[in-house]
């Protein structure tokens, strides 16, 4: 377990936009997409000159954006261009079992491809509170698994279940001193509260990071993120669909991520020599 004085925020920005919205100082924590790292030769060589200047790299298996989890070859492929210490295995939402036998299988071939080059992460999903305590059970007894990650809360839960509400999720974790302390523990996304969950979650000091697009799409669409809320999303394209960004809306952004990386408890800032 890694303690932090906060969580460090990874922000996921288009790939023309890295060096004015993704770039830090000091660089610490980035989370990449591996789809993009063995597609975009730019966007390759942005994260590879971010993993020399110190930061660690996470690469992410591609489930979000393209609905599938890459093979283990190509989470390899990536992982090793970009220097990176960590892989998310594959994942399958909502169904804690399927996600472990998918884990324990791209696991096993990672290890057969790269050996212990990389630290694996296994992502928390579950249909249910039990299911949802039998994975997590499972990946702390396991040999392979490094890191564990909670998806993000992106429905409301009236019920406060471990697997749909994330903070209720940490913070039954630490209550019932579950915390493992050979783990990493990792956020994925900003959920239905955005940036005001993780107000609550820094008071987890063993949260090392979040990763999230919400800043940098708000922004574009001229929306501003309030530091004290509320926090009101409005309808939203996806990340890649988001299309060029006008000059104009770029301190937005900057203000957005600014508020984020504050509510996060990370005095990361934008590397100024890359704007």
């Amino acid at each position: 377990m890694i303690g932090t004085t906060g969580i460090d925020f990874s922000v996921i920005a288009p790939p023309a936009y890295l060096e004015h919205f993704v770039a830090q100082e000091p660089a610490r924590v980035h989370h990449v997409a591996a789809q993009h790292v063995l597609s975009d030769e730019t966007y390759r060589g942005f994260f590879a000159r971010e993993a020399e200047r110190g930061a660690e790299i996470i690469v992410d298996n591609g489930l979000f954006d393209l609905g599938h989890a890459l093979p283990a070859e190509s989470l390899v492929e990536a992982a090793l261009a970009v220097s990176a210490r960590e892989i998310i295995l594959p994942d399958v939402m909502r169904d804690g079992a399927a996600t472990l036998k998918a884990s324990e299988k791209a696991a096993r071939e990672i290890r057969e491809l790269s050996g212990d080059a990389f630290r694996l992460c296994a992502v928390l999903h579950a249909a249910d509170d039990d299911e949802w305590l039998r994975t997590y059970d499972a990946f702390v007894a396991s040999d392979w698994a490094g890191s564990i990650a909670l998806p993000a809360s992106r429905r409301p839960d009236p019920d406060e279940q471990l697997c749909r509400t994330r903070w209720v999720a940490t913070a039954y974790l630490q209550d019932h001193g579950l915390v493992d302390d050979l783990l990493v523990y990792r956020l994925l996304g900003l959920g239905r509260t955005g940036h005001l969950e993780l107000i609550e979650q820094r008071e987890h000091e063993w949260i090392s990071s979040v990763d999230g697009a919400a800043p940098v799409i708000l922004g574009a669409m001229g929306v501003a993120l309030l530091p004290e809320g509320p926090y009101e999303k409005p309808s939203t394209p996806r990340i890649e669909k988001l299309g060029p960004i006008p000059e104009d809306r770029f301190d937005l952004i900057r203000k957005n991520i600014s508020v984020v990386r504050s509510a996060a408890g990370s005095t990361v800032t934008i590397a100024e020599e890359h704007r």
